[in-house]
């Protein structure tokens, strides 16, 4: 569906597959995308994300939110429904 929010790189367009891909310079492994950024153990937030190049990813780095693909419309939906519980 078109505004479902899609998570890819920015650059080469790979999708993350759920799997731990990404490492905190606290040593932590983890899914980026399952915590906004947010290392699990250490709570650093990554300004920036890498695309991992072991499961097809190229490698480069991106602003973290700029993988998130329309969140713009998904904001807006959610504005509307926030909207709606008001008037109720």
């Amino acid at each position: 569906m078109p505004n479902e929010v899609k998570i890819e790189c920015p650059k080469c367009s790979w999708e993350p597959d759920g799997q731990p891909h990404w490492q905190c310079s606290c040593g932590t492994v983890w899914n980026t995308f399952d915590t906004a950024g947010r290392c699990p153990s250490c709570k650093k937030q990554w300004k920036h994300t890498c695309c991992p190049t072991d499961p097809g990813g190229c490698g480069q780095w991106s602003l973290h939110l700029d993988w998130y693909k329309n969140l713009d419309k998904w904001l807006e939906k959610e504005i509307e429904a926030v909207k709606q519980e008001v008037m109720v």
